[in-house]
C-alpha cells in the first residue's frame, strides 16, 4: 500500500487529498478544503497551500514527503516560472521552487486540465472502460476549452509546458477575438461562452446554454437550432484535428458542455467525418470522477 498527496488550487478553494494506492484501486485516506483568499496575494496562497499539507499530516497521523498539486496556469519549463494563471498573482512567480522551499519536500506540478486527464486515466473512465489505452485526451469544455494529454500514465507538457491546450489551437474566424491574443481558437467557437456569444450575436438576447438548450430541444427556436449544429459542426472539426496527431486510445470530455449527449452521438459521427481513417475507432468517455478529478489527478502525479 503506498499513500499519495495531491492538491488541487483554485481560485476559490484549496482542496487536498490523501490517497492509498494499491494494485490499482485506490481509497481516499483523508481530504479538506481551505479558501484560497487570492486578494491577500501570492505569499498567502502559499501559506494557505502550507496549511492544508499540515491540516492533512495532523488529521491522518501521516508524515507528507512529496505532493503533487494541480495549477490554474502552466509551469515554464525555461524560466520555472507560472504562466497563464486566471489567479494572476501567481503569474511570473517561481511557484514549484517557493513552494517546495516553503513546505521542505519535492513537488510536482500539471495545471487543471492536465490533472483531469491523468485521473480519468488512472482512476476513473478510462481504466473501466478501456483498460488497455496507452494514449489518452482529457477534454474540458466549460466557460473556456482546455485538454490534457497522458501516455502511459504519465502526463505529456511538452516543451513549452502547453501540452494538449487545444482550445487555442485556431478552428474559424467566425469565433472573433481570444483573450490569448490571438483568432478564431476552438475556445472561441465552442465553449460555453463562445455558444453564448453565438445566440446572442444572432438573436440580440443573452441566453445562458442551459437555456439555449432547452429551447433547441423544443425545436421551435431556429438560432438554438444553429448553435447546437455549429457545436457539432466545429467540435468534429477540432477534435479530428488532435486525434490526427496523437491518435488517442480514449477521450473523455469534461466540463459543463461535455454533459451535452448529442456530442456522444452526432457529436462522434461529426469527428468521423474529418479524421483522417476510414473509421473512427476511439473511444469518447464521460467522467467518472466529477469535481474529484482535479485532486485526484495531481495525486498521481508522484505516484
Amino acid at each position: 500500500m503506498k499513500i499519495i498527496c495531491g492538491i488541487d488550487l483554485g481560485g476559490t478553494k484549496i482542496e487536498g487529498a490523501l490517497l492509498s494506492i494499491k494494485n490499482g484501486s485506490f481509497s481516499v485516506v483523508e481530504r479538506l478544503r481551505v479558501p484560497t483568499e487570492k486578494e491577500h496575494g501570492y505569499q498567502h496562497i502559499l501559506e494557505q497551500i502550507k496549511k492544508v499539507v499540515t491540516l492533512l499530516e495532523e488529521k491522518s497521523g501521516t508524515k507528507i514527503t512529496t505532493l503533487g498539486i494541480g495549477t490554474p496556469g502552466t509551469l515554464d519549463p525555461s524560466t520555472q516560472t507560472l504562466k497563464n494563471s486566471n489567479t494572476v498573482c501567481l503569474n511570473d512567480q517561481p511557484f514549484k521552487k517557493d513552494l517546495e522551499k516553503i513546505l521542505g519536500m519535492p513537488i510536482e506540478m500539471a495545471n487543471d486540465a492536465n490533472c483531469f486527464a491523468l485521473a480519468e486515466a488512472t482512476l476513473g473512465a478510462v481504466p473501466e472502460k478501456v483498460p488497455n489505452a496507452k494514449v489518452v485526451f482529457g477534454i474540458i469544455m466549460g466557460t473556456g476549452v482546455g485538454g490534457g494529454i497522458v501516455i502511459n500514465g504519465k502526463v505529456l507538457n511538452g516543451r513549452h509546458g502547453i501540452g494538449g491546450e487545444w482550445g487555442h489551437n485556431f478552428l474559424h474566424e467566425s469565433g472573433g477575438p481570444c483573450y490569448c491574443g490571438q483568432t478564431g481558437c476552438v475556445e472561441t467557437i465552442i465553449s460555453g461562452t463562445g455558444l453564448e456569444n453565438f445566440y446572442e450575436r444572432e438573436t440580440g438576447t443573452r441566453k445562458s446554454l442551459k437555456d439555449i438548450i432547452s429551447l433547441y430541444q423544443t425545436g421551435k427556436d431556429p438560432v438554438a437550432n444553429a448553435t447546437m449544429e455549429r457545436l457539432i459542426t466545429y467540435f468534429g472539426k477540432g477534435v479530428a484535428s488532435i486525434i490526427n496527431v496523437i491518435d488517442p486510445d480514449a477521450i473523455v470530455i469534461g466540463g459543463g458542455v461535455g454533459n451535452i449527449d448529442l456530442l456522444y452521438t452526432e457529436g462522434v459521427g461529426s469527428v468521423k467525418k474529418y479524421i483522417f481513417n476510414k473509421t473512427l475507432e476511439t473511444q469518447f468517455l464521460k467522467p467518472k470522477l466529477g469535481d474529484s478529478a482535479g485532486v485526484f489527478g495531481a495525486a498521481m502525479l508522484v505516484n
